[in-house]
Formats: C-alpha cells, structure tokens, sequence
C-alpha cells in the first residue's frame, strides 16, 4: 500500500449537480489497492458528501467565504503541505483557479483540472485568469471533445489536453416501464390524469438551459395531443422566473416544477419522452440518464449533444430554439410508441457500451499513472 497513488480532488462545493456526481463517480471508483484518495470542498456539503464517506474517502472543507478568500488559499495550502499528494485534480473555475495559485508551477503535486462546459458564460476577468494559468496545468481533462476545443481555442496547448467523457449509472432496472400501480400513484402524486403521457425535463433551471423554449413548446405540444402534462425536476437560478413564465403563457396547470429530487430513477421511468434544449453544454449528464433509462430524448442542436446522440437512432435533434420543431418532435414520439421503445433502447445500449462508470474510471487511473511517472523522472 506504500506505494499508492495519492490522489486530493478539489471542488467548490457537493451539490448534487453533474460534475459533483462524476468526481464521486471517480473518488468511490477508484482501486484502493492503487490510488488513496481524499476529497477537498471548498465551500459547503450536499448530497454526495455522505456517499464518498460511506465509501471511506475522507472529506474535508476549506471554508471559503470570499469570492477570492486568502483564508482558504492558506487553508490549501496547509493541506498540500500536509498530505503530500502526488495529484492534485481540481473540478469547476473556482477549485481550478485556487488549486493552480496555489500548487501550479511545481513539479509536486501534478495539476490536472476538469472543464466541464463550453464556458462562453466566462467574464473577461475569468477568461483571463485562465490563460494565465495555462502553464500552471500539467491536463486539463475535458469532458467532450467540444469542450477540449473550446479550451484549445483560449491557449490550452493540444499535448496538455485529454478528453475523458462523463459516465453514467446504468440500474439492472433501467428501461423497464414502472409496474401499472406504482405508475398510477405517481400520476396521481403529481396530479396527472391516468391517461397521461409525460414529457419531463430534469436538470438545473438557468438561462443556458432554455426551459423557456419547452415550456412553449408543451403549449403547443398538449394542443396537438391533449393527453401530454410536463414535468421539470431540478432547481437554479431561473426557476421562479419559469414558473411565472408558464402562467403567461397559459400551461402552468400541465406542468409541475418538482424542485430537486431524490427519486429521479423512478422519475425518469414515468417519462414517456424527455427533452433538453441548452444553448451551450459540455456533456449532459441528465440526457445521459434518460439514455440510460432508455427513454426517448429529444436534444438541442449543439455539439456536445451530437456526441451523445445520433439523430434517428439513438434520438432526435431539433435545431436551438426551435420551439415548434420540439413539440412535433416530441408529439411524433407519443403517437408512435413502437419507434419511441426502439430510439430509447438504442440510446440505452449506446450508454452501455461508450459511457460506463469503469470506462471513466480507467482513463482517469491511467492519466494519474502517467503523472505519477513524471514526477520520478
């Protein structure tokens, strides 16, 4: 055991968004025969703080208070000095930009960060910052090729860029349709006739998200079939904003905002059809899951989609904003059922094949294996 891999991850916070669930992913996966890993939050805890414990990976915070805290730049510091990792793999702009002012420019720890999205939401300031730091990074592990490019685009060098994927769950049960009880009292939990067939988004409620665009296309899409009622399971920023939003436009009484959820499996086997409509993404994690549910999703014409999906196949893609094109979208989906169970079947079989958890974790134990040597060169 002597000789593992000492791995720190560092990220904001524990929210239960995307990148959380894939460092969790990746902390709880790791072999422990190889690599010991430690967790490090910036700010505060959430969901996954309790499945990385129970898994034995040690959690601590930083306590950052501050937009820019020198507290919590010392705090970090103090525990490289400490711990002596040998990797240090930061998450998101705030763990990336504190664990490269504080660790870049050694040869110990390694830096790595994780970029997530294509960031066109970056103010100059931050753009800035990140090139400055570019010869602080040793990878910059990026979770699409989209992504990959976007960073190449700001200066990232292509040698220091790795293109690792996100990873989803697939459950023994996935796919499978709720049991005609189980499905009843949902329906009835949230209000929806038991003729219903849903359509549901799942994920954070903000601009970038165009959950304006669905909640006019479920306008259009319940006076082309009146059996269709709406779900949106998440929260952020927007949310209120769309809940008002659907009153203006005359749906509020077909669609329930759920807020975040802790039943989202069983959620998505209640969907008939789920959609997603981001202007800008890196890869989605909730279209990953309903693929793994094997529900049929319609997407937003971006890149990072195009990866996930391939339009006919595994799914459809509408063009962004296209507000009509995903009610007719969807509306063909809830009148073909047959083609509807083959495109989710596809997506799931995809997800098995090209986005395991295992896959995630093996190209990442690799990249720390391959910096591991660097450092004894």
């Amino acid at each position: 055991m002597a000789d593992r891999i000492r791995v720190l991850q560092l990220i904001p916070t524990l929210d239960g968004y995307g990148a959380e669930k894939q460092m969790t992913l990746l902390a709880c996966g790791l072999p422990r025969d190889q690599f010991e890993v430690h967790v490090a939050v910036l700010t505060r805890t959430g969901p996954y703080e309790a499945r990385l414990r129970a898994a034995g990976v040690p959690v601590c915070f930083l306590h950052k208070r501050l937009k820019f805290d020198p507290f919590a730049l010392w705090r970090l510091k103090r525990l490289l000095d400490r711990w002596q990792p040998d990797i240090l793999h930061t998450w998101l702009f705030a763990a990336n930009s504190y664990g490269r002012l504080v660790a870049g420019g050694r040869d110990r720890p390694r830096v790595i960060v994780s970029e997530r999205c294509v960031d066109v939401w970056k103010a100059g300031w931050q753009r800035w910052l990140d090139r400055r730091l570019i010869e602080r990074t040793h990878r910059l592990v990026a979770n699409s090729a989209s992504v990959a490019r976007f960073y190449r685009d700001l200066g990232m060098p292509e040698p220091r860029l790795v293109v690792i994927r996100n990873a989803v769950e697939v459950p023994d049960d996935s796919g499978q349709p709720l049991p005609a009880a189980q499905r009843q009292r949902l329906l009835a939990h949230l209000g929806f006739p038991q003729d219903a067939k849903v359509v549901g988004y799942v994920g954070r409620i903000a601009r970038q998200k165009r959950v304006d665009d669905l909640i006019w296309a479920a306008e259009l899409l319940r006076r082309i079939d009146d059996r269709a009622w709406f779900l949106i399971a998440g929260d952020g920023p927007e949310r209120d904003k769309m809940q008002r939003f659907a009153e203006q436009v005359g749906v509020a009484e077909r669609i329930r905002f759920l807020g975040h959820r802790d039943d989202v499996p069983q959620l998505l086997r209640l969907i008939d059809v789920f959609w997603q409509a981001s202007d800008f993404e890196g890869l989605s994690n909730s279209v990953m899951e309903a693929m793994a549910a094997a529900r049929p999703v319609v997407v937003s014409d971006i890149a990072p989609n195009r990866e996930l999906v391939s339009d006919g196949e595994t799914g459809l893609i509408v063009p962004v904003g296209d507000r009509l094109g995903f009610a007719k979208a969807a509306a063909g989906l809830l009148a073909d059922p047959e083609r509807a169970g083959r495109l989710g079947q596809a997506a799931q079989q995809r997800m098995k094949a090209d986005f395991s958890v295992s896959r995630m974790i093996d190209a990442h134990a690799e990249l720390y294996r391959e910096q591991k040597t660097e450092l004894t060169r």
